[in-house]
């Protein structure tokens, strides 16, 4: 089996995680910086080279959903970079609800107890690892996950 990539796109990095090749397991993998001013195609240039090296052939992204179920204007931004992805890599990309992960990756931070300087250098890798963990375990028994990119 091919390993699965999680992506929690962000304004200021993509935390990105990955499967174990049984697609049970995500474990984080890297943060890559969305800076402003950073050319979106050296982006997924650099999430290109990271799938080609851990033989992915799923992408998951995490949609960011409004607490009451609408899409804002990130949500969007998100569903545009996904597309893009989808283009480039020719891999079946998966929306995911990612309401409240980067809220629960930064309780599951502090009760590890990391300093608040080493959450904010693992907060999107952690979030990345949640997204694709919720799509993992919900494989097997389907349900509202899988949010729309495009609407």
């Amino acid at each position: 089996m091919a390993t699965i990539l999680g992506i929690d796109y962000g304004k200021r990095h993509i935390g990105i995680a990955i499967s174990d090749e049984m697609q049970k397991l995500a474990s984080p993998l890297t943060s890559l910086s969305t800076k402003r001013g950073k050319d979106p195609a050296s982006l997924i240039e650099a999430i290109v080279l990271l799938i080609k090296t851990h033989g992915v052939g799923e992408i998951v992204v995490g949609m960011p959903i409004n607490m009451d179920g609408t899409r804002g204007p990130q949500a969007d931004e998100v569903a545009r970079f996904a597309k893009k992805l989808g283009v480039a890599t020719m891999l079946p990309v998966n929306g995911v609800d990612e309401r409240l992960t980067t809220w629960e990756a930064e309780q599951q931070l502090k009760e590890a107890g990391l300093s608040a300087a080493k959450r904010r250098e693992v907060i999107d890798q952690a979030a990345a690892v949640l997204i694709l963990q919720q799509y993992l375990d919900r494989q097997t028994r389907p349900n509202d996950v899988t949010a729309r990119l495009e609407e």
